[in-house]
């Protein structure tokens, strides 16, 4: 029988504006739950709305409203396996 794999919950909290989502949206990348080409994608389109720095929040920030303004609406759960 195989090793089963470690299962996590993370939670992050903090201020308005502190980079929750950005910083959420990078580790999800990081681990492999969402792909090069899409970050490309939303940093092509986060640039040409001169919101370049965004791309990594765009993982978790779906709506219209959340890209113009800047900030997170609505909570996100994302699940993704690594793999390790």
């Amino acid at each position: 029988m195989g090793k089963e794999k470690l299962h996590i919950n993370i939670v992050v909290i903090g201020h308005v504006d502190s980079g929750k989502s950005t910083t959420t949206g990078h580790l999800i990348y990081k681990c492999g739950g969402i792909d090069k080409r899409t970050i490309e994608k939303f940093e092509k389109e986060a640039a040409e709305m001169g919101k370049g720095s965004f791309k990594y929040a765009w993982v978790l920030d779906k709506l219209k409203a959340e890209r113009e303004r800047g900030i997170t609406i609505d909570i996100s759960l994302w699940k993704f396996e690594t793999s390790k």
